[in-house]
């Protein structure tokens, strides 16, 4: 399943049920579900989920405990806003980024710094996800599909990266609504995660050479 991180919409988190080893989450939208069918993947804060029930203005889905722990989903409450963005269609245009739905962690937003035209935006990241991470490259937070303006350097003990938003995106997906210290989801670029992979195994292919 493949997004683009433009978001269609702010949805709400309606109802939420705890089961053995998942949650359920009702949520509530409007363009985001129009011809939603059971099955069908919809993106909620960047997170794929698949639909299990629907009604006219809200879907259900199961979110599982490891996407729970990868992911801000784990603090849902009823009255969350979300950002949805239905799975893009075959011969549609991508205008943000190939976004898979897959979190690979959370940021913390350190700073949030408006000026007359754009915000800017700086979250902390893990060690671990930095390396993922390329000044000027793509990044899904929270399931926005962002440009990276700034980012720390390798040699830092905490790593950072900034991104600079335009009115529109603050008022039309839920990072208008974020405040300092809160946490956010991120995909990194799949590009960069299959290199990083490859990498991993460069010292066993040498060692048995």
């Amino acid at each position: 399943m493949m997004f683009t991180g433009l978001i269609e919409e702010r949805g709400t988190i309606t109802a939420i049920e705890k089961l053995p080893d998942a949650v359920r989450l009702t949520v509530e939208g409007n363009k985001a579900l129009q011809g939603a069918q059971q099955g069908d993947s919809i993106a909620v804060s960047g997170v794929c989920l698949t639909v299990v029930e629907q009604t006219p203005t809200t879907f259900t889905a199961d979110v599982m405990e490891q996407t729970l722990e990868m992911s801000t989903l784990r603090d849902a409450r009823v009255g969350l806003n979300v950002n949805l963005e239905r799975a893009a269609e075959l011969g549609s245009r991508l205008g943000g980024h190939i976004v898979q739905g897959h979190v690979d962690g959370t940021a913390t937003i350190l700073s949030i710094t408006p000026s007359e035209d754009w915000t800017v935006i700086r979250f902390g990241l893990s060690r671990e996800l930095a390396p993922l991470l390329v000044d000027k490259g793509s990044i899904t937070v929270d399931g926005v599909s962002l440009t990276i303006s700034t980012i720390s350097d390798p040699t830092e003990a905490s790593q950072w990266f900034e991104v600079s938003l335009i009115p529109e995106t603050l008022a039309v997906t839920t990072l208008g609504l974020r405040k300092v210290g809160e946490a956010v989801n991120l995909e990194t670029d799949i590009i960069a995660r299959q290199v990083a992979r490859m990498l991993a195994f460069l010292p066993q292919q040498n060692a048995g050479a």
